[in-house]
């Protein structure tokens, strides 16, 4: 199998496994405890129909957004991902020159493995900077600061990680970082020997945005130390508003899922809101995205932005999130298993197909803008 034999979602996955570690693999393609509301995630979207309308006139469409201040090309973005360098050596290079491409925006982690810095130079396209609270107040003003000088657009507090989520998966390989494998994870990274010749010839493996703070040496901090002892389980909406008022421009929550917290977002003075369940690797059995997209649309789609994301692999889903009043949506495995499958012409293949989806199927539903798009063109099954 090759990339030009990849036309889904599915096929990427397939292609990605086939030349990852499953340790790795299975970090991508996992989710916590049952994986029901990973599975949900997507299965939502199956109860809600699309219904066209006919004889509109739809030679050209228009994809453009606004969101957060940002004008994109097209109403999907490559969220913040941890770990690139891990699933392709070039990592978020790769992600980034892609999303500038095709005139999106791009999320660097604070577990990113290339610098907000390096990526700001690299590239000309919106980007964004996805942050975890600590609890040293003073790391996290310092942080901040330096997205600030980087000149990042838009800041993205994950509200939904303030421990991580039971990625059994995971504890079945011994996966971590840095990696303390048992022997069948060991075994799999000898079975996928190009892996390894990649990481072992590039640059070593480091997280520049955390690299005074985690130390990835021997006896290093790992990544789970690193939520667990870093990561501030107390953070609260007084402790947000002041990392707001601090930031002073676009300011993003991400993780809200209910209505209560998406107001909240607003009386603090967030200029957006991101409904995610952090695509089901951290509370199973909590709400799918997409059904809990509605209500919080009804509360303040009117006075911020509502982003969506979790569970997304079609144009079709795209365009039933922007039906309900999403003003644009975030994906994360659609573009990483590109990534590893074939680094940037793998992300820019999905970006393509995705953009292509998109066209033809605003056509077929007899659209032109997005800002067309309105619930008037849904039904849900009961």
């Amino acid at each position: 199998m090759r990339l030009k034999d990849c036309h889904n979602f599915h096929d990427f996955r397939i292609l990605a496994k086939k030349r990852l570690p499953s340790p790795i693999f299975n970090y991508i393609d996992g989710g916590s405890d049952d994986e029901s509301t990973y599975r949900r995630n997507t299965e939502a979207f199956e109860t809600c129909d699309l219904v066209p309308s006919v004889l509109t006139g739809v030679k050209d469409v228009d994809l453009s957004v606004t969101i957060m201040g940002q004008k994109l090309d097209m109403p999907v973005y490559c969220s913040p991902t941890a770990l690139q360098r891990l699933f392709h050596h070039d990592g978020e290079r790769a992600v980034a020159g892609a999303a500038e491409k095709y005139g999106t925006m791009f999320g660097v982690s604070s577990l990113g493995t290339v610098s907000m810095e390096e990526i700001a130079k690299q590239t000309n396209t919106p980007q964004v900077y996805q942050f975890y609270f600590h609890k040293d107040r003073e790391l996290n003003r310092a942080m901040m600061q330096r997205a600030k000088d980087a000149g990042v657009q838009v800041m993205m507090l994950t509200v939904d990680s303030i421990t991580g989520g039971n990625r059994e998966r995971d504890l079945r390989t011994g996966f971590s970082i840095p990696f303390k494998l048992n022997l069948k994870g060991m075994l799999q990274f000898v079975l996928k020997p190009m892996w390894g010749i990649n990481y072992v010839t590039h640059e070593p493996f480091s997280l520049p945005q955390l690299d005074e703070h985690v130390d990835m040496g021997n006896g290093a901090t790992s990544i789970g130390d690193y939520f667990t002892n870093m990561l501030d389980p107390s953070m609260n909406w007084d402790d947000v508003a002041e990392m707001v008022k601090f930031w002073d421009g676009q300011f993003c929550l991400k993780g809200i899922m209910s209505r209560e917290d998406a107001r909240k977002a607003v009386e603090i003075g967030c200029t957006g809101v991101i409904i995610s369940n952090h695509g089901g690797r951290q509370l199973d059995g909590s709400r799918s995205s997409f059904d809990q997209l509605e209500e919080i649309v009804d509360e303040v789609g009117d006075e911020i932005d509502v982003i969506f994301d979790s569970g997304v692999q079609r144009g079709t889903h795209v365009l039933k999130a922007l039906s309900l009043g999403a003003k644009a949506v975030g994906i994360g495995r659609m573009y990483l298993y590109p990534l590893a499958a074939a680094g940037q012409p793998g992300v820019e293949r999905a970006l393509g197909l995705m953009k292509a989806e998109l066209e033809r199927d605003m056509k077929l539903m007899g659209k032109t803008s997005v800002d067309q798009l309105s619930k008037e063109n849904l039904r849900f099954r009961s």
